[in-house]
């Protein structure tokens, strides 16, 4: 379910960039708006291949909530970070929020190979 609606996200937010922000935003606000808009769906695919993976019943891993941090941290910082020139949103706090969403997409990957090597070894 989770990566179901950060999926419908990120097409609504990948779409709403592409035409809704494109006469508002300048070249480098855009490639940073697509590259939160990338890294949702990449990691959105991640939470749907652990749901696909995780036996029914259990609690979900470690990397499930690592995933969902990056996206809220890594690609919820550079939204906001790519248009606070049309929001007027003092945003500068975001600075450091964005790479430790970055870790936390790394700290699901390594989640991810823990968590596969258990079941799987």
């Amino acid at each position: 379910m989770t990566a179901a609606v950060f999926g419908a996200l990120a097409v609504v937010l990948g779409a709403f960039g592409a035409h809704g922000l494109k006469a508002y935003l300048d070249a480098q606000q855009l490639e940073n708006w697509k590259t939160a808009v990338s890294y949702q769906f990449y990691h959105t695919s991640a939470l749907l291949i652990l749901g696909l993976l995780t036996p029914a019943g259990q609690k979900a891993p470690f990397a499930f909530w690592a995933f969902c941090l990056g996206i809220l941290f890594f690609s919820g910082s550079l939204y906001l970070l790519s248009t606070r020139s049309i929001t007027g949103l003092s945003v500068s706090f975001l600075g450091p929020i964005t790479p430790i969403g970055g870790l936390m997409f790394i700290i699901g990957w390594v989640g991810l190979f823990i968590s596969a090597f258990r079941n799987f070894s």
